[in-house]
């Protein structure tokens, strides 16, 4: 029985399930997302989580034990470079996996892995987002009448002073021009 066994062996033995994880790791890093099966995604994630979390702290401590599952100097520049630094505000969740459907062969579930700051157009689309602002409908509809309703009194108070304003100037044409008739005739 395999209680509390959190781990899934991929049909492997163990060193060659940490031989096959160390791979896909350097290969992450390197290139920001790869395609594999959804059980070896989802075992990787579990993976190369903690290793971008000791990242963070740039030390001499820090690089060894990352080097130590990775065995890759390039891989290490670049996660502690590059990676750790777009990764600093986050507290967590560094990869996304995006399921793919189904392989030809053998049927078997594929999906794709990536750093989740690295996803350009996932990345401008949020932004997008970001830009709009919510309106609910509870509040919003009183609030843009209420807007609305003082914009439209507003050009009502206007509308009733530029009438007398125009009035008073004819009133005082009138008598004049009365009291010019009268000279007149």
């Amino acid at each position: 029985m395999r209680h509390g066994n959190k781990i899934n062996h991929l049909g492997r033995t163990h060193s060659h399930r940490d031989a096959l994880l160390k791979n896909m790791a350097i290969s992450l890093i390197q290139n920001k997302r790869i395609e594999t099966t959804l059980a070896k995604a989802k075992e990787l994630r579990k993976y190369v989580e903690p290793l971008i979390t000791k990242s963070k702290n740039d030390s001499t401590h820090s690089r060894r034990t990352v080097f130590s599952y990775l065995q890759d100097k390039e891989a290490i520049k670049t996660l502690f470079g590059e990676i750790a630094e777009k990764v600093a505000n986050r507290n967590g969740g560094y990869t996304r996996i995006i399921k793919l459907g189904t392989r030809f062969g053998d049927n078997a579930e594929v999906a794709l892995i990536e750093l989740v700051d690295y996803n350009e157009a996932l990345l401008t689309s949020v932004e997008e987002k970001s830009t709009k602002t919510r309106r609910s409908r509870r509040g919003g509809k009183k609030a843009e009448t209420a807007a609305v309703a003082d914009e439209s009194s507003v050009e009502v108070v206007e509308e009733a002073a530029a009438p007398a304003v125009v009035e008073a100037p004819a009133q005082d044409e009138t008598p004049a021009a009365e009291g010019e008739e009268t000279k007149e005739a």
